[in-house]
């Protein structure tokens, strides 16, 4: 393969085990004489040597509506084939609280030999991470850690610039009277999504002040929020929602009379034409992956911390 390729064996060697340190352009043409000649990896030999099971492991979470558990269906499909890339397995295992996790991941490394996690939902003070940290099991986050940032790494998505994006444009369109539909306080994305609606308000001179409304993440929720705010004497003229269950509820009290924007861009969002903000979660799957394996390769837990971009998709419906 080094000789097909024009390269090192020890490139050759990276590509297979740490793809992350080989340039873009040099890891495809090892990976083309990989696909030319046909070459699988003999992954008992190869745990053999690295003393590494190849397995990694990360929660999945129940569905709720159907629509916001899409989600995190297409940041697992992104994690696995990512992982596949890289010689790597992916592992799934259910949990219903914290502290049940935490429980599984004792009856996981006690029954396997798996090389770490990929959590998903941090939020305030998380005790996952800290229990994983203090026992040295390699872990990466989808999610910051609110409280500290800078203690482990991790991967996330910029909320704050998403729903700040979804409120610019409606500024930019005429609208003055803008509200937030979103979740209680205390929720670390939740709170991001909130400010970065409230400091676009503010930075165009615009009140915001009893615009806002906080209820648990469902359509009929969403609903009740929107027809409540719509009663007001100086009703709003559009939404801009923490999520794209709350943004159809919000587009259904409205009956299309006001501007309705979501966050996520689900499925659902796609198919009745729902303006909504789009996090790249194949990209956050990747770098999650990357993260991880240069931590197997001896890099410290909390070096590393990567906030992507969202971007906002532009439908008829807002």
């Amino acid at each position: 393969m080094a000789a097909h390729a024009q390269v090192s064996r020890q490139t050759v060697s990276n590509v297979l085990n740490s793809p992350h340190i080989v340039r873009e352009e040099t890891r495809r043409r090892v990976e083309e004489a990989i696909a030319a000649l046909g070459y699988r990896a003999n992954q008992a030999a190869r745990q053999m040597r690295t003393g590494r099971s190849q397995l990694l492991a990360v929660r999945i979470e129940p569905t709720r509506d159907g629509i916001n558990g899409s989600v995190l269906d297409r940041f697992l499909h992104g994690l696995t084939f990512a992982a596949a890339a890289a010689g790597y397995r992916v592992m799934l295992y259910t949990a219903d609280d914290d502290g049940d996790e935490i429980k599984t991941f004792d009856d996981l490394l006690a029954s396997y030999d798996l090389d770490g996690f990929v959590l998903t939902g941090t939020d305030h003070g998380d005790v996952r991470t800290l229990w994983l940290a203090e026992r040295d099991v390699p872990f990466v986050t989808f999610g910051r850690p609110w409280d500290a940032p800078e203690r482990h790494s991790w991967v996330d998505v910029d909320n704050a610039d998403g729903t700040a994006q979804a409120t610019r444009r409606l500024i930019d369109t005429g609208h003055r009277r803008i509200a937030f539909i979103g979740w209680p306080a205390g929720s670390g994305v939740g709170d991001d999504r909130r400010d970065g609606w409230q400091r676009t308000m503010k930075a165009h001179d615009l009140d915001p002040t009893g615009l806002d409304r906080g209820t648990a993440d469902s359509i009929p929720n969403g609903a009740e929020c929107a027809r409540d705010l719509l009663t007001m004497p100086d009703a709003p003229t559009a939404f801009v929602c923490a999520s794209d269950s709350l943004a159809l509820g919000a587009l259904q009290a409205a009956g299309g009379r006001t501007a309705v924007t979501g966050f996520d861009d689900t499925p659902v969002a796609q198919a009745v034409g729902l303006t909504s903000v789009s996090q790249p979660l194949p990209d956050a799957a990747a770098r999650c992956i990357d993260l991880l394996i240069h931590h197997l390769d001896g890099a410290p837990t909390g070096t590393h911390q990567v906030l992507l971009q969202p971007s906002l998709v532009v439908r008829t419906t807002a």
